[in-house]
């Protein structure tokens, strides 16, 4: 059993022209929803989450994960993300092994706040790179340099932190080229994991609207396809396994934070339009619940003494064989098949793996290559399995 925690931290120093996130660029949203203040609202938070998971019959062990994501949780002060770390601590417990991360724009850290971090229980700290490339993060509106993101990861080693950095590929105006030298260069940083999303467009972003309107070129598939299999090369070479489709790291360095999802484990989301999700509950099995997503009204639900939830679900069983499916088949231990003898023909994997989508070991299903390109096909496949008669 495992238990994870995650804080969402909504505030930007500004919004990136992609990014279609919860996030705002407003100091103080009211409601006690503030910079300054959010620390203690989050905590306020933790004892009503916390009060409620005992209403409920949950005894959750003590965390194993807590990551903070955003947004921007560095543009908080140091103080206030220690403080928050302290208040998990105080109201759940955390193990001894506990992997602890934040998420950090490279423009808004130096080695002092690092470190900060790192005396006050940090081990882990994932830098948001996106390119080495000039034009492209210009396209992409980020701000910082590759000179800030190697300062911050030297900032990490001298502090004794594990670091991260994230890359995003399929920006219009990247050439191959650009990719291979953003994939180079975060290699050559001496991370241990890196992660490489590929961009994807959100209609009611900036950069949505610039696509609609014909001033800039939309992603194409079959560019952002060779770019993985660049990225998949690059970091084989350099010693990084990939352990989920979009991450890859050396060998003890996988982000536990990140496989806890695909393996549903349990986890409270906290801060605004964060989601939970617990397996089981004393009423009932398989609870999702999100956060009000904007931080005047989560503040408000706060202040009143309510869990600030936007609503939640009790998940069917048939949802959860596919969300099963799906997450099992994003992870490099693969999906155990062994589960569904009863719902999937043993055909049925013997067809993917001819087809090359997979690879059977020991029962497992291992998404390949190819496979991890054509996920999606694997699981509307497989769906329409589990739909067909018989």
């Amino acid at each position: 059993m495992t238990f994870e925690i995650y804080i969402h931290v909504p505030f930007c120093l500004r919004r990136c022209g992609y990014c279609d996130f919860n996030t705002y660029t407003a100091v103080d949203m009211g409601a006690g929803a503030s910079r300054g203040n959010y620390a203690n609202m989050v905590i306020r938070e933790m004892a009503i989450v916390r009060d409620w998971q005992t209403t409920h019959g949950i005894n959750e062990p003590k965390v194993a994960t807590v990551f903070f994501g955003g947004g921007t949780p560095t543009t908080l002060k140091a103080s206030d993300l220690v403080a928050m770390l302290d208040a998990v601590r105080a109201i759940w417990g955390i193990a001894d092994d506990a992997e602890i991360t934040t998420e950090a724009n490279p423009d808004t850290v130096n080695a002092d706040y690092v470190k900060e971090l790192a005396d006050g229980g940090f081990n882990r700290i994932s830098f948001g790179m996106q390119s080495a490339v000039p034009h492209v993060l210009a396209t992409l509106d980020r701000t910082h340099t590759p000179e800030n993101v190697a300062a911050g990861i030297a900032a990490a080693n001298a502090a004794g932190m594990r670091s991260s950095v994230d890359l995003i590929y399929g920006a219009p105006g990247e050439s191959l080229d650009d990719w291979r030298t953003s994939v180079r260069t975060a290699i050559d940083l001496g991370v241990n994991h890196i992660s490489a999303y590929a961009l994807t467009i959100a209609p009611n972003t900036k950069m949505g609207r610039r696509i609609a309107a014909g001033t800039l070129s939309r992603p194409d598939d079959d560019d952002e396809a060779n770019k993985y299999e660049i990225a998949d090369t690059m970091f084989t070479e350099a010693g990084l396994e990939w352990y989920e489709i979009s991450n890859w790291a050396r060998p003890g360095y996988e982000s536990q934070h990140n496989l806890g999802y695909w393996r549903n484990v349990d986890w409270a989301g906290l801060g605004p339009g964060a989601h939970s999700h617990y397996g089981d509950c004393e009423d009932g099995k398989g609870l999702r619940s999100w956060d009000i997503a904007h931080p005047r009204l989560w503040g408000t639900a706060i202040n009143e003494g309510n869990v600030p939830w936007a609503g939640s679900e009790r998940i069917t069983a048939a949802e959860d064989i596919e969300e099963t499916i799906m997450l099992g088949l994003r992870i490099r231990e693969g999906l155990d098949t062994r589960q569904f003898s009863h719902l999937i023909p043993e055909q049925k994997w013997i067809e993917l793996e001819h087809d090359g989508l997979i690879t059977m070991l020991d029962g497992r299903a291992i998404p390949t290559l190819r496979g991890r390109l054509l996920n999606d096909t694997i699981i509307t496949e497989l769906l329409e399995t589990l739909d067909s008669p018989g």
